[in-house]
């Protein structure tokens, strides 16, 4: 488990199991596009016109892709976790723009025009199939580090994580809790300073 500043930590072993959900799902998506469409509609995608329907090695290499494009997808996602702020929706947005250069990327090449929309619509669904399930994943693999309480700092996170079985949060950290405790007391002191001024201008007026 990697933590980013002092508020988020990110479980690695659920965010790259879920990755690894995800590729399969890639693969799949490859495999029952290209099923749909020369079998049910009779076009020939992702392989010659005389494969069988579900293609031929160049189908399962194109599969293979897929499921590598969401590995590659899920480290960019860790990395933007662990590094990026606002990290789920930088990521949306460089996976929909590569989303979008695959799916339109098939009309760049000399093949009949019925080929080249459904092998941009078969790109298309995978494409939001790896963004819409590694954003989930992203979410879930997030631990919360902001504290509630004094009770609830992160050192109970990495206890209950089986990190620090044994330790709290101030001797894990003093640093920073007693940054936190500064911070606290700064802004009970500016709390105090502003019902002061208040009251002192509710007396003036009072007289």
């Amino acid at each position: 488990m990697n933590e980013n500043g002092s508020e988020r930590a990110v479980n690695v072993s659920r965010l790259w199991s879920g990755g690894l959900a995800t590729a399969v799902v890639a693969a799949l998506v490859i495999f029952a596009g290209t099923l749909v469409v020369r079998g049910v509609f009779g076009v020939p995608v992702l392989a010659p016109e005389d494969a069988g329907y579900l293609g031929d090695a160049g189908t399962v290499g194109y599969a293979l892709v897929a499921g590598l494009v969401a590995l590659i997808a899920t480290a960019l996602l860790y990395m933007l976790l662990l590094s990026a702020p606002r990290a789920l929706s930088f990521f949306g947005w460089i996976m929909g723009l590569a989303t979008a250069i695959a799916a339109f990327t098939p009309f760049t090449q000399g093949a009949e025009l019925s080929s080249q929309v459904f092998t941009g619509l078969v790109n298309l669904i995978c494409g939001i199939a790896i963004v819409s399930l590694l954003r989930g994943v992203g979410r879930s693999a997030i631990i919360s580090r902001v504290p509630s309480t004094p009770d609830e700092r992160p050192g109970r996170a990495l206890r209950h994580e089986g990190v620090l079985p044994d330790v709290n949060q101030q001797e894990y950290d003093p640093a920073r809790y007693r940054a936190m405790e500064e911070d606290a007391e700064y802004d009970e002191a500016r709390a105090r300073a502003q019902l002061q001024k208040a009251e002192e201008e509710r007396a003036r007026r009072d007289v």
